[in-house]
């Protein structure tokens, strides 16, 4: 298995790959160790890669942000699990391209924040709020660790799988070669809608007017 020999910012380091196949097909999974990594605890990111990307132009790429509560434990809130489904089906049937996996629950502030979010949503507040309410961003997240990922493997430029163009500007500040961005629509389910929503409407997410519990859809 060739693995492009490059170097990436000192605490960042490739440590492992294998094949790992899928439901979609064969990818090759390649752990990134950060070692600078806020708090000081080292953590583990994963680049899913489909086909052979090493210096290559115009692939998608999803960069996705760890949700534990939808991909390990099947919540009905958000649709990160099927984001994620989707993108890897989207990247195989490209026949090259890449899923990067990042370690930031929970839109960057942790599980127990998110957590806590979570039961002041119960309580009325949208995710927004919820996370305004607590002293935090509204997203946290960065995606420096995928840049420097992508720039590991040489890719030129890339097809970005998202519905949040803040991602596509904030890849583009950290020098990725951003060509397009691919939509990932998820059907919403009772549980999700309004937390979609709100993504649509208050942080610019590129969603369709959805149905909300007062029944008004466009």
């Amino acid at each position: 298995m060739h693995v492009p020999v490059r170097v990436i910012r000192p605490q960042l380091h490739w440590v492992a790959s294998s094949p790992l196949p899928t439901k979609h097909g064969e990818f090759t999974a390649h752990v990134f160790l950060d070692q600078g990594a806020e708090g000081g605890a080292d953590k583990e990111h994963v680049a899913l890669v489909f086909g052979d990307i090493d210096g290559a132009q115009a692939i998608p790429v999803r960069v996705h942000s760890e949700c534990m509560t939808s991909e390990v434990f099947g919540s009905l809130k958000c649709d990160c699990k099927e984001q994620l489904e989707y993108a890897l089906a989207a990247v195989a049937r490209a026949g090259r391209g890449a899923v990067i996996y990042l370690r930031q629950e929970g839109r960057g502030i942790g599980l127990t924040n998110k957590i806590r979010a979570y039961g002041l949503q119960a309580q009325g507040h949208d995710t927004v709020d919820a996370n305004r309410l607590l002293g935090l961003p509204d997203d946290a997240r960065k995606y420096d660790i995928a840049a420097d990922i992508l720039e590991f493997f040489g890719v030129k430029s890339i097809h970005l799988l998202t519905n949040n163009p803040e991602k596509v500007d904030a890849l583009r500040g950290l020098g990725v070669e951003v060509i397009g961005r691919l939509p990932v629509i998820i059907e919403p389910n009772p549980y999700s809608a309004g937390y979609l929503d709100t993504k649509r409407r208050r942080m610019a997410h590129k969603l369709p007017r959805l149905a909300t519990a007062a029944g008004d859809a466009e």
